[in-house]
């Protein structure tokens, strides 16, 4: 047993690579800047391309889901690969064009061949952690995080050498296919009959679940609507500020430098955030990390609404840092509460309806986006984040303390 157990963490590890490489898709931010300078394509439109692209990053993980039932998961991959690589060089080749073109290069294709990777690899690598769910999510999903500030920034390095923001999407995209593709390779599904320590949470002896329940089966549940709708209102938060993160600081008098490089802190908050999530969720239980959470998240709101309101850089600094870290717990909040309350044996389809939820956060960072264009400040789109924090905090205490019937 413990020969067949040591091997996980080596998955673990090439998961975390491959989340890194497939989290590029959240360094928008700072990919869109030669696409504004070249083609004059506006903020909102570029806005709606992340969005665009986060909601087919959500039907991705449908698909994803999918294909790894009925193919493998090695298929999967391959084919997350090439539809990631094809939106990023097809966008590299982009040539006074509409802003449609865009939106079919990255928003569609990139964002469904990420889609597909994130699911796959997080169901594959989780079936190796039953008994440390917190842990196993946060590792993962630090990967992703961390990838806006090491792909992004060595992209932003490469758009102003002579390599050119063309050949740097290029390079990106045969990077992500092979990092996927060979990920695909090297990662297995566990056996059947290995047995699993117990976590400290559950008892818990291999990944099928005896609790267990199918999408449907799920979807019937309150506490799968409340928790939906909650980490839909909390991952706006920091779905709103990635959207806008170095003009957001530009407009409190940041140097051009620091905006820039406040994005890539904004990444390591948002890993550190999933991963400390991670260990606080196995130690103290689903219900109390998803409270604490969202208070994170709505002191992370107060406190960038109060630097916007007074043009203060060192809180609006501040600010940036606390929502990278509560934007961090998301989507291991995501992973580790659909695996506690429904099991890890439809774990796959499962996750792909919840991570649904980065669309609603996503379709929120668009109407903040539109409401600051409206307004021309930022003190309304934090006022109505704030708001929609302090109503997810009420549907908290509506989700179950226990499984949902089987």
């Amino acid at each position: 047993m413990n020969n067949n157990l040591s091997v996980r963490y080596k998955y673990l590890l090439v998961g975390v690579i491959a989340m890194l490489f497939a989290g590029v898709l959240y360094a928008w931010s700072i990919l869109k800047s030669p696409l504004a300078t070249e083609f004059g394509f506006g903020a909102s439109s570029l806005a709606f391309n992340f969005t665009l692209a986060m909601s087919f990053f959500c039907i991705g993980g449908l698909l994803g889901a999918r294909i790894s039932k009925k193919k493998g998961h090695k298929i999967a991959l391959f084919i997350s690969g090439i539809l990631s690589a094809l939106g990023f060089i097809l966008t590299s080749l982009l040539v006074n064009s509409s802003v449609i073109l865009l939106y079919i290069t990255y928003g569609i294709l990139a964002g469904l061949g990420i889609g597909i990777a994130y699911n796959v690899v997080i169901a594959t690598v989780s079936a190796w952690f039953p008994d440390k769910k917190g842990i196993c999510s946060g590792c993962l999903m630090m990967g992703f995080g961390a990838s806006a500030l090491i792909l992004g920034n060595t992209a932003n390095a490469m758009f102003e050498s002579t390599i050119g923001w063309r050949m740097t999407y290029v390079i990106l995209g045969v990077a992500i296919f092979i990092v996927i593709f060979v990920s695909g390779l090297i990662l297995k599904i566990p056996d059947k009959d290995i047995v699993f320590p117990n976590s400290k949470m559950t008892k818990v002896k291999n990944s099928e679940n005896a609790q267990s329940l199918t999408s449907k089966q799920m979807l019937c549940t309150s506490s799968f609507w409340f928790a939906f709708i909650l980490i839909s209102f909390l991952a706006a938060v920091g779905s709103s500020v990635i959207s806008f993160a170095k003009d957001l600081a530009l407009s409190v008098n940041a140097p051009q430098s620091l905006a820039v490089s406040l994005v890539g802190v904004l990444s390591v908050c948002n890993g550190l955030g999933r991963i400390i999530t991670g260990l606080i969720f196995d130690s103290i239980g689903c219900k109390k990390t998803m409270i604490c959470a969202n208070i994170l998240t709505i002191f992370a709101a107060l406190i960038t609404l109060i630097s916007v309101s007074i043009s203060s850089l060192p809180l609006c600094i501040l600010g940036l840092c606390i929502t990278g870290i509560s934007y961090g717990t998301c989507p291991t909040i995501t992973a580790a509460f659909t695996s506690m309350y429904f099991g890890m044996k439809h774990f796959s389809s499962n996750m792909a309806i919840m991570t649904f939820t980065v669309m609603g956060g996503s379709l929120i960072a668009s109407v903040s986006n539109a409401l600051y264009e409206a307004t021309g400040v930022y003190t309304s789109v934090f006022v109505m984040l704030l708001s929609l924090s302090a109503v997810a905090l009420i549907l908290n205490f509506f989700i179950r303390n226990k499984y949902p019937p089987a």
